[in-house]
């Protein structure tokens, strides 16, 4: 008996757009003269994107038809923080629902039995919040336990999962419900930097839902055996998350991957010995693709074969970054396609610099 995921759903928003056709929204929103919309392409053209989902209608439209942003040059009038926390609870409860919708397609249970709930967000929170919304949507029993993890980055999904193991491990018959959603681009930014160029190019929308159980039985699921992180303080000031007058404000420093570069195998390493196994008997890699150039600087200092991050950079390819959302899609695919006792190193990274890692064992 251990704590296993045993379901995962997932879910974007209705509103999906070619990597390229965003480009073109960005081109305009940032006034780039030629040259530097010259510039701004060859960074979308090396993203490794090709879709991205969002909330927002605008991003795969012309100036004069926006509905959140303003139709004025420099998008005035320019949605406030205000503005976009209340888009957020008006439109995060049904994508959530979305996501929870697929996960009661693979549960051997009705999701009313739930007795714990744990959200996770970094990009919005309100109160009474997403956790409360989904309690009266889903009718849960007013007494479930509610646990909100918020604005810890794109490792939020582990934090949720060590959360939900803790639970499983002090009460045997607990099942616990994990709902994160992200809404990145709720956080545009218009400011002409290159933070903002890749910030803009990188971050999308989506959600998933995920059910964390002991299991008795023979029942396909994967099992969390092992977690273990590392803040990496001397980069703190590598990538950055703060609330803003005009939304969330993000940093991103070119030198992120080469400080997980720097950490990955030290991690790697200390988390296998954690677990009691050999790095030999990973079967499987996955990692939060935060963006194309840490999947490659991952797969080269693990010593990685070149498709052991298929599905990572697939995530990335047909989703871009959703944040905390990302591992879970992620997961999802695994959970499908592993063969019973195959064991799976997992990555995220995060402000701080915070390099997140656990090892699941599919059942």
């Amino acid at each position: 008996m251990g704590s296993t995921i045993t379901a995962i759903g997932t879910a974007n928003p209705q509103y999906r757009f070619p990597q390229m056709k965003i480009l073109e929204f960005m081109t305009t929103a940032h006034n780039l003269d030629e040259q530097n919309s010259s510039r701004l392409r060859k960074l979308y053209e090396a993203s490794g994107i090709h879709f991205r989902h969002s909330v927002i209608p605008d991003f795969g439209v012309s100036r004069g038809t926006y509905t959140f942003f303003g139709n004025e040059p420099n998008l005035d009038p320019f949605p406030g923080t205000k503005e976009r926390s209340n888009y957020y609870e008006k439109t995060a409860k049904d994508l959530a629902i979305k996501a929870l919708d697929d996960l009661s397609n693979n549960l051997h249970f009705d999701l009313i039995d739930a007795t714990h709930l744990i959200t996770v967000s970094c990009t919005g929170m309100y109160a009474p919040g997403l956790d409360i919304d989904i309690v009266q949507e889903l009718k849960l029993a007013e007494s479930i336990e509610r646990t909100c993890i918020n604005f810890m980055g794109c490792y939020g999904a582990f934090n949720a999962l060590k959360t939900a193991d803790y639970i499983c491990r002090a009460n045997p018959d607990a099942k616990v419900l994990i709902v994160d959603v992200e809404l990145c681009t709720l956080h545009f930014q218009r400011e002409n930097t290159m933070e903002n160029w890749v910030a803009n190019s990188l971050f999308a929308d989506g959600a998933a839902a995920v059910m964390v159980e002991n299991v008795k039985t023979n029942k396909k699921g994967l099992a969390l055996k092992t977690f273990y992180n590392l803040l990496v303080t001397d980069a703190k000031d590598e990538m950055a998350w703060r609330i803003g007058d005009y939304g969330y404000e993000m940093r991103l420093s070119s030198g992120i991957a080469k400080n997980i570069g720097k950490k990955i195998n030290t991690v790697a390493d200390d988390l296998s010995a954690r677990a009691g196994i050999s790095r030999t008997s990973i079967n499987h890699t996955a990692v939060h693709p935060g963006g194309r150039r840490i999947l490659e600087v991952c797969e080269e200092m693990l010593g990685l074969p070149e498709e052991a991050l298929d599905i990572s950079y697939e995530t990335l390819r047909q989703n871009g970054n959703m944040s905390s959302v990302t591992i879970l899609f992620i997961l999802k695919r695994f959970l499908e396609e592993t063969a019973k006792g195959e064991n799976i190193m997992t990555f995220a990274f995060g402000p701080g610099l915070t390099v997140e890692s656990m090892i699941l064992q599919s059942i």
